[in-house]
């Protein structure tokens, strides 16, 4: 199973928007409806028992019943998950001091994919087609940047962002195998470059400092949408390049190896803003799905003493260490090899994870 996001055009936001509150209306019932029971009998309601007493409104509120469903089923799953009684309030009301995202599910059911076009010379523009209440149809464009043809949808909610724009989020059955390379490749996570390969490949994502004097401005003017804008410049951004990173570390080896290395380690530290702005869980989240589509080896090992250790003789001699050598880039071992830290430990990562530690690198 996989998610697809497509952009919506914006033709469609008004008609979103009625819907989004058709659908805000129905979670504060049964959110509502749910607690008073809780309250009385000490029980919990079930999805099953809560789509009993939200049948047949759909026709006032121009909403399908596997739409109702799936409201009722995600609140369920919702509330067991967080373990509360009552969840929080849904409302899209623009003077509202909390406003809620706007958010329509459907089930396969209540959707059918109307074909695809050409919008320009790259692009291509997608109709999807959603059965609403009363044999009501809500047909909307999206940017297929996909090409929806090759798969067979599954699910889709509408989802809104805090720019208002809204996306469809497409969960598929099926969708295209790719192939894998024939090498082998180890890779370095860390501030300065989110990622390093053993074969001297880096991944840049230091957008936030780039943007900072942007973003400040906007902040100090208390211009919010301007400053949401720039968010999500930043964030979209840092998602194109790792995406472009990974797919092509997929597409040209068969084994990919990574140092296990948690975030969480470093959030409370004076590293947290870059440790944020590099990305590492999305790297190895992309990676995981992508190399389980390919049929590509991943793998994540511990990284202790990579960097320390020359990925040719072994020695520990001559290398940087403690926080005093962060900042040494390069060092020269004693066996005569010149070392860039990030590659050597990449070099190092990888043949942890092939077990080829007996061939001149020892036990770290």
């Amino acid at each position: 199973m996989k998610t697809l996001k497509l952009r919506i055009k914006d033709k469609h936001a008004n008609q979103l928007n009625k819907l989004a509150g058709a659908v805000n209306f129905v979670w504060n019932y049964v959110n509502d409806l749910s607690f008073k029971y809780l309250q009385r009998t000490g029980k919990f309601f079930s999805a099953y028992d809560i789509a009993t007493y939200v049948k047949g409104s759909g026709e006032f509120l121009n909403l399908h019943s596997q739409t109702l469903q799936a409201i009722t089923e995600t609140h369920a799953k919702s509330r067991k998950q967080f373990k509360k009684a009552k969840l929080n309030w849904r409302t899209n009301h623009p003077k509202a001091k909390r406003k809620s995202l706007g958010w329509i599910p459907f089930k396969n059911t209540a959707i059918k994919y109307l074909g695809v076009k050409k919008a320009g010379k790259k692009s291509l523009k997608s109709t999807i087609q959603f059965s609403l209440a009363k044999g009501k149809k809500l047909t909307i464009d999206v940017w297929d940047s996909y090409n929806l043809a090759l798969y067979t949808i599954n699910t889709c909610e509408l989802v809104q962002d805090s720019r208002g724009l809204w996306y469809a989020c497409v969960t598929v059955k099926e969708y295209p195998k790719t192939a894998c390379g024939d090498s082998q490749v180890g890779i370095d996570l860390g501030c300065k470059d989110s990622a390093t390969t053993s074969d001297s490949v880096k991944l840049q994502t230091k957008l936030t400092h780039k943007y900072a004097p942007k973003l400040g401005i906007a902040q100090r003017a208390n211009n919010k949408k301007r400053a949401r804008a720039i968010h999500a410049k930043i964030k979209n951004t840092r998602q194109d390049l790792i995406h472009k990173f990974t797919s092509k570390l997929v597409k040209d080896n068969n084994a990919i190896i990574v140092g296990k290395l948690h975030s969480k380690s470093f959030t409370s530290s004076k590293l947290a803003k870059s440790v944020y702005d590099a990305g590492w869980f999305e790297v190895k989240r992309q990676l995981t799905y992508k190399c389980e589509n390919a049929g590509c080896h991943y793998d994540e090992v511990n990284e202790s003493y990579t960097t320390q250790t020359c990925s040719c003789c072994g020695s520990r001699q001559n290398s940087p260490k403690g926080r005093a050598g962060l900042g040494i880039r390069e060092w020269l071992c004693e066996c005569g090899v010149t070392h860039q830290r990030d590659i050597n430990a990449a070099k190092n990562i990888l043949a942890l994870g092939l077990e080829r530690l007996a061939v001149g690198i020892p036990s770290l």
